[in-house]
């Protein structure tokens, strides 16, 4: 199982707010300490909003390829449906170049969608944006020279698209939330899944991944080309007393003002104990208790190639941060290996 991190570039930490270069400084440091541990990927994602610093994703991951030596650099994920394809495949072939061939993608449609009225796209083609224009993405990346045409973008005619990626297959992967569509669609194409999970139980997830797997072989796809990847939240620190009593405030802070936002209860201490418990979604608490609960998750979705960690939005400070990643590389991983 591959392990990593990823990261909205957020400003913010609890109740304190960082200036944008403070913030930006502080998050690539974390990257070069991730790759310095030796976890396996980290990855931004984008927003378009005030305090997340991650709406030209590939510049930063860019900027930490030129001080890292070794860990992969991934979006996590691009909001395709409001994106040029052509533009996407450039700035991750370009950053492909940089890093030596360690650019990855995790395409989706976003959770988030501030992007499609600032990017002048109609939400009542949520669902067609995406599908376009990932037929679009994955012709470019495995033909040097496109022909193309659709609804939402102008024809390309026989027209080359440089630069070339180092990797021959430049990894997509697609990034799903709970729909069933989307599963197949994954499955059907043959490309890596990346499973989204933020509440709840981990388990339930189970006969979504059921049907990416069977979509991707009865498309003819074999099972090491049907990867698995889980994104949770979590958080490593070396006690689960520890890890809980730093975790829980700024979790419930943040889940509150979102439910606040989006209709949902407010967070309490009984439901975070839950979802911390050997079912639920949170993978937080000392490596022991992290590293089985990994295993547990990939033993309840039938096996999971990838894990990355999203423990920047719970007010930690960049201390708490730096200590929890240095963990996962030197405790969780050697654990997860034995």
């Amino acid at each position: 199982m591959e392990i990593g991190i990823d990261s909205f570039a957020s400003a913010m930490y609890g109740s304190q707010s960082l200036s944008s270069v403070d913030a930006m400084d502080q998050l690539l440091e974390r990257m070069v300490r991730a790759d310095q541990v030796g976890l396996d990927v980290f990855g931004i994602g984008e927003h378009h909003k005030k305090q997340f610093l991650d709406s030209a994703t590939a510049v930063i991951l860019a900027a930490a390829a030129a001080r890292t030596t070794r860990i992969r650099l991934t979006s996590a994920v691009s909001v395709l449906s409001t994106a040029d394809p052509v533009r996407v495949y450039q700035d991750f072939a370009t950053l492909d170049l940089v890093s030596k061939g360690r650019a990855e993608i995790v395409v989706g449609r976003g959770s988030s969608v501030e992007a499609y009225p600032l990017f002048g796209f109609d939400l009542d083609d949520y669902d067609a944006l995406f599908k376009e224009k990932l037929d679009l993405l994955l012709k470019i990346r495995d033909n040097e020279v496109v022909s193309w045409s659709g609804r939402f973008r102008p024809a390309i005619n026989n027209l080359p698209v440089y630069p070339r990626a180092v990797q021959a297959k430049l990894p997509v992967w697609l990034g799903v939330g709970g729909t069933p569509e989307s599963f197949i669609r994954a499955g059907q194409l043959g490309l890596p899944l990346m499973v989204a999970i933020i509440g709840g139980n981990t388990s339930r997830f189970r006969p979504l991944v059921d049907l990416y797997r069977e979509a991707g072989a009865k498309a003819g796809f074999s099972e090491d080309q049907l990867k698995v990847g889980l994104h949770s939240p979590g958080y490593v620190s070396l006690t689960n007393e520890q890890a809980e009593e730093e975790y829980y405030p700024g979790y419930a802070e943040l889940w509150t003002k979102l439910g606040r936002e989006r209709g949902w209860p407010a967070v309490t201490r009984a439901q975070f104990d839950h979802l911390i418990g050997p079912g639920g979604v949170l993978v937080v608490g000392g490596p022991e208790r992290v590293a089985e609960k990994l295993l547990r998750h990939s033993e309840a979705l039938g096996g999971v190639d990838r894990f990355t960690f999203q423990m920047d939005n719970a007010g930690l400070t960049h201390s708490q941060l730096l200590a929890s990643i240095e963990l996962i590389g030197t405790k969780v991983m050697p654990l997860l290996k034995k």
